[in-house]
């Protein structure tokens, strides 16, 4: 999602400039990847890694030693890493290391908690690399306090929301929830998949069941994460989603179609980073089962709420949803589908153009 229009943008330039997208498969599901290639209108990557799961020292590794051979091919004037998942720090270190010029999207965002392996790996990216491209303000007085200077850091908005606007005539017109016999507004929309909500047995029983009461009263759309399904297979919990149909659980889904659940949704339930930011474009209700957030445009401008990951603010903020008024936000700034072009222009015009 992030990838996509970048591509699209420098195909304007394609006369002066080649490009390559080199795909790590850190996070690869095979029924999904041709999916999401064909939804977000992208080629087939240039290369494609295939390092699969492991630990973050094994995924980090396995990355590394394929994209220097990459990058020793190619020998490229810049890398461009997006996020802040294994694969941006590995690709960062590498390009680095080599020399190679490095461009962060998505740079200065801080949720300022250590324990997030998705913290380290921003920290790391920012302090090594010569481009930050940033989406929102909070993420260029995190670089100005870590001793950036003015003239490295580029305001330029959020490639997912380019993504978003890129491929919202398709969601309009998508029939999932007809094929799940749903209708508009009367169902919410989960994902749960951060290791601090799912990975630990007391902590994952608990939501499960704040869900199984809540589902009495609304129904819950809950595309998996394949970290969640296995852990709802290894905690015992696969007989609780059966026995409560209220429940819709559903194998990953296909941006376009995760797009259209997310607009049509009552509100949204999650713990992910990227639909903070999607709701908000959207205008639709969000509430983060997070402490704190590394996008916090969403709740200062948007329509994002962050809730303890405890039973009991859960369930109050839950039930407030039925009774008071819904939190309303703003688009924040430069969020208008152009961010992409912006960022392609500034590296044209700072490695390419006199």
């Amino acid at each position: 999602m992030k990838v996509a229009p970048i591509h699209r943008a420098f195909e304007k330039y394609s006369n002066n400039v080649q490009h390559l997208i080199v795909h790590t498969g850190q996070h690869y599901d095979e029924a999904m990847s041709d999916s999401f290639f064909k939804d977000l209108n992208m080629p087939k990557p240039s290369v494609f890694l295939g390092v699969g799961s492991g630990s973050h020292a094994e995924q980090t590794a396995k990355i590394m030693t394929g994209f220097e051979k990459v990058c020793i091919e190619e020998k490229p004037d810049m890398v461009l890493v997006a996020g802040d998942v294994n694969s941006t720090i590995a690709c960062a270190l590498t390009a680095v290391k080599l020399g190679i010029k490095l461009g962060h999207v998505e740079a200065g965002l801080r949720s300022f908690d250590r324990t997030m392996p998705e913290e380290i790996n921003r920290i790391a990216t920012d302090a090594i690399c010569d481009f930050a491209f940033v989406t929102e303000q909070s993420a260029i007085n995190n670089l100005l306090k870590e001793g950036w200077s003015n003239d490295r850091i580029f305001w330029v908005g959020n490639t997912m929301i380019d993504s978003l606007k890129y491929a919202l005539p398709l969601a309009l017109n998508n029939n999932t929830l007809s094929g799940l016999g749903l209708k508009p507004r009367e169902y919410v929309l989960l994902t749960l998949h951060r290791p601090s909500n799912v990975d630990n047995p007391e902590q994952f029983k608990n939501l499960v069941n704040i869900l199984v009461e809540f589902s009495a009263f609304k129904k819950i759309v809950f595309p998996m994460h394949p970290r969640t399904l296995k852990n709802i297979k290894n905690f015992g919990l696969e007989t609780t989603f059966r026995n409560t149909p209220s429940i819709y659980t559903l194998n990953p889904a296909g941006y376009i179609d995760f797009l259209a659940l997310m607009i049509n949704a009552d509100f949204v339930l999650t713990d992910s980073g990227g639909i903070q930011e999607e709701t908000t474009a959207l205008q639709v209700q969000c509430i983060t089962i997070r402490r704190t957030t590394e996008r916090p445009v969403t709740c200062e401008l948007g329509t994002n709420i962050l809730v303890d990951p405890e039973p009991g603010a859960i369930r109050s903020l839950l039930s407030d949803m039925f009774s008071k008024p819904r939190k309303t936000g703003i688009t924040p700034p430069l969020w208008d589908g152009r961010a992409s072009e912006r960022i392609v222009e500034v590296i044209m015009k700072n490695l390419f153009i006199d």
